[in-house]
């Protein structure tokens, strides 16, 4: 597929539009980026913004740029200045912003050309120009000069056949080799070949209008007969009373099974989120963007601690959510927004919500973290109302939680001992929902919207395996849940049901982790985190204190595998002594190996630590570097572990 550009002024009609378009398709989407706004969070264009996102969707097929008005052509066509080295197909178009983009999300996704897709999109108009001027015409088909199959199909949409039925006729026509045709006998106009959503929407069919369609080619009875399934179905769209735009594609096509594990339990419904706050006119601006800062940072301290109380995925991902909450360019959209004449909470919830909407708009795991970003909102915005924070409700007795999302500052700290499962409305398997009922042990189910349905108090079964759950179940369920055996105790040695060996290695990142690898009779260390050792200190430790800390780890594996993992600083996990305040690209910058370009000695010193701990154990140590890049930095380190006595050296890459 090509790929498509969007640049606006706006990064939220720039998200709304895109959304729109994706409405239209129902199977594989092409890649889209959007280069909305400026960088320092003004509304207009920027030149380097466009070009850095025609290299995200960059595509052997080409790249079509769609912008909106005025600037955004002038910073499109300077883009291309920064690309001249480039062998891409990148091509500009004139076509309408709202229109063309959904003509050509549908063309692209069907496999058509650059030029295909530019051309559907540059005519997108055309037909709310024939709807509005009677008089237009329409260019007639040129005969091929093959036998032509014919249909006669009447319109049973009550709308006709508007955007979402004419993408839904394309997507399917895509591929085939066909010439349709369609002509609508109300209108007398003369046929048009059906080549984009446009083409279907010149026809202006409405509900009762009869459609000739026309085929020819190879695979022109299939064609047709896909033509008819649709119009006698009339588009999936006749299920309700009402038709209603097409959802936006999830994760599953039901509820999905994340944690697995069954279990019983009355509903605890989680509150609905905050509203949206109405436009409040700020007395002092200066006192108001004073009250936004320290509403940030007061959020960001609260995630601190409640990381600190957590251990391995959910630690690093609580720690993830305090940075985003003073993260340096949220704050200054926030804050420009209240220098415009916006209070401070509503600046927070405009800001950090358009920040979301980017995220839903790139799908996949960048959409998965919507719901994170949602939460770290409605704290910022609740600390501002002097409102208690967003969480789960207290609750002495067990409990099934049931929320639209979890937020990771909620799930990290439920307890075990009352939280029996959780079902959400949203989410996906890569959701921190997910991962973190999956690290806690609790049985969960995301991509639920229907247990939104369920009253609170109701007894509900889940099964977090099959994705299954179900309301007042029989009392023989509820009795086979309650005394179901208990898990074989794990052996310590993993293997498939075939008796192939596969070693179960844990993940650990702190003392307390390795306790309960070794009580779980994990068969060794597949990732040993050293950063718990660095974290929260003005100075490195030394190697003394480093020794100290690795020995505990190594002793507990006597005689198994230790994959250690260097200092990955940088990032989520800065540290005063070793990263810059100002990186300009944490998450790929100077991280990871790369501190040892300008701090050799905390790498050199890291590995005298470990190979004088590896001395005084048995664990069978191993060593690799996070954020490995090329091969002579590989050839770096494990010369580097090697003059340590550390022999089996590796690499993250």
């Amino acid at each position: 597929m090509i790929g498509i550009v969007v640049v606006s002024h706006s990064p939220r009609l720039a998200s709304a539009a895109v959304e729109l378009a994706l409405e239209m398709l129902s199977g594989e989407k092409p890649a889209i980026a959007i280069a909305a706004g400026t960088g320092d969070g003004l509304t207009g264009t920027d030149a380097v913004r466009v070009a850095e996102a025609i290299k995200q969707v960059s595509s052997p097929e080409g790249v079509l740029v769609m912008m909106d008005l005025g600037s955004a052509v002038l910073s499109a066509e300077m883009s291309l200045e920064f690309l001249a080295d480039t062998s891409v197909p990148v091509k500009l178009t004139s076509a309408p912003f709202v229109e063309g983009l959904l003509a050509a999300v549908v063309m692209a996704a069907g496999g058509a050309t650059l030029d295909a897709v530019e051309a559907e999109a540059r005519g997108a108009l055309a037909a709310k120009s024939s709807h509005l001027d009677e008089q237009e015409v329409v260019a007639p088909v040129a005969g091929s000069g093959a036998a032509e199959l014919r249909r006669e199909l009447e319109v049973i949409n009550p709308d006709g056949l508007h955007a979402r039925p004419a993408a839904v006729l394309v997507e399917a026509l895509a591929g085939l080799d066909a010439r349709v045709s369609a002509a609508n006998l109300r209108t007398g106009k003369p046929a048009v070949v059906v080549s984009g959503p446009t083409s279907i929407l010149i026809l202006g069919a409405r509900f009762g209008d009869r459609l000739a369609f026309g085929a020819e080619g190879a695979d022109a009875e299939r064609a047709l007969a896909i033509v008819e399934r649709l119009m006698a179905d009339g588009f999936g769209e006749l299920t309700t009373a009402a038709p209603t735009p097409a959802p936006r594609p999830r994760v599953a096509a039901g509820p999905l099974g994340v944690s697995p594990g069954r279990a019983v339990g009355p509903v605890l419904r989680m509150p609905e989120p905050l509203l949206e706050p109405q436009h409040r006119a700020p007395g002092d601006l200066a006192a108001e963007s004073t009250r936004l800062t320290a509403a940030m940072n007061a959020v960001a301290t609260v995630l601190r601690e409640r990381a600190a109380l957590v251990n391995g995925e959910a630690r690093e991902i609580l720690e993830a959510s305090a940075l985003m909450a003073i993260d340096a360019t949220l704050e200054l959209e926030a804050t420009t927004l209240v220098s415009s004449g916006e209070s401070a909470e509503r600046a927070a919830w405009l800001a950090i919500t358009a920040f979301a909407d980017q995220l839903a708009v790139q799908g996949g795991r960048m959409a998965e973290r919507v719901a994170d970003v949602h939460d770290l909102r409605n704290r910022v915005v609740a600390a501002l109302l002097g409102r208690p924070a967003p969480g789960v409700p207290v609750s002495a007795e067990p409990f099934v939680l049931v929320a639209r999302d979890l937020a990771p500052a909620d799930t990290a700290l439920l307890d075990r001992a009352t939280c029996l499962a959780i079902i959400t409305a949203q989410g996906g398997p890569t959701s921190h929902t997910a991962i973190l009922a999956r690290s806690l042990g609790i049985p969960a189910i995301v991509a639920a919207p229907e247990a939104l349905e369920l009253a609170e108090a109701t007894i509900v079964f889940v099964d977090g395996s099959t994705g299954r759950f179900e309301a007042n179940p029989s009392a023989q369920l509820i009795d086979e849940v309650r005394h179901q055996p208990a898990l074989a105790e794990f052996t310590g040695v993993g293997e498939t049901k075939d008796k192939h060996r596969v070693a179960l290695l844990a993940n650990v990142g702190s003392l307390e982790s390795v306790a309960d690898a070794v009580t779980n009779n994990a068969e060794g260390v597949g990732l040993f985190r050293t950063e718990f050792c660095f974290l929260d200190r003005d100075t490195a430790p030394s190697i003394d204190e480093q020794v100290a800390a690795y020995r505990p780890v190594f002793a507990a594996f006597a005689g198994r595998k230790v994959i250690v993992r260097t200092l990955d600083a940088g990032a989520d996990k800065p540290l005063a002594f070793v990263t810059d305040a100002d990186e300009a690209n944490p998450a790929l910058g100077l991280r990871g190996i790369r501190t040892a370009w300008r701090h050799p000695e905390l790498l050199d010193q890291q590995l005298a630590a470990i190979g004088r701990a590896a001395a005084h154990e048995r664990a069978d140590v191993w060593v690799m570097a996070p954020m490995i890049a090329s091969l002579d930095e590989a050839e770096d380190f494990v010369s580097h572990c090697r003059s340590y006595g550390l022999a089996t050296a590796g690499a993250m890459v």
